[in-house]
């Protein structure tokens, strides 16, 4: 019969350091030189492969290199830069919106406060999380993207759906100083491993410390 888990708080650091052997160098897969680039890279990765933000970005940062010249347009203006992607009159609406915020209260510049962050249209705790870690390296929280929802509740880390109550599950778990860390290894993981629709818990090094992939593959802790 297989051993009973312990509980996330002694297993987190355990899964983190796994997997810190198998993606050491893991770290934003966006392509970006400013946090205006940053901002916007995030705000377009909803719901879309950082690959395919990557291949959309260069000729919309030539052509909007800051907030001023996207405060500048409509969102029509910005539609055919990144029409290949998902809800993208949406994405166009926020960056031009975001952009006269960020002109009238900032002076253009990218906020380095989560609270500041927020204000701003197409903006939620995902994108400020990735923003204050990369360009500011600030943790504020623990960056919750489809990966980081889905193995977390494999991995019996929480029992909530939702971003938000996810993130507060996961923050006691580890250093802040490995908040972001630890979010950017699940994230490879889900790529690499534990994917939606088949995870490989055959080959995965985490399966004695999840629940799923023990059931999954009959792993015993004795």
């Amino acid at each position: 019969m297989a051993g009973r888990l312990p509980g996330p708080r002694r297993r987190a650091p355990e899964i983190h350091d796994r997997l810190g052997q198998l993606y050491p160098h893991a770290t934003c897969s966006l392509d970006w030189s400013t946090p205006w680039e940053l901002l916007v890279a995030t705000m377009l990765s909803a719901q879309c492969t950082d690959v395919r933000v990557n291949q959309t970005t260069p000729a919309l940062f030539e052509r909007f290199p800051d907030a001023a010249s996207a405060a500048a347009v409509e969102p029509t203006d910005v539609e055919p830069y990144i029409r290949c992607l998902g809800f993208y009159r949406a994405k166009a609406r926020h960056i031009v919106a975001a952009a006269r915020l960020l002109m009238d209260r900032h002076g253009g510049a990218v906020p380095a406060s989560m609270a500041e962050l927020l204000q701003l249209p197409g903006v939620a705790r995902k994108t400020g999380n990735v923003v204050l870690a990369h360009a500011f390296g600030i943790n504020a929280g623990v960056t919750v993207d489809t990966h980081v929802r889905r193995l977390a509740g494999r991995l019996g880390l929480t029992r909530h759906d939702d971003p938000p109550r996810i993130e507060r599950d996961l923050m006691p778990l580890l250093p802040r100083s490995e908040w972001e860390r630890f979010s950017l290894r699940l994230i490879f993981h889900g790529r690499a491993i534990c994917a939606a629709r088949r995870p490989r818990c055959e080959d995965c090094s985490l399966v004695d410390l999840c629940p799923t992939g023990r059931r999954s593959v009959g792993t015993a802790i004795v």
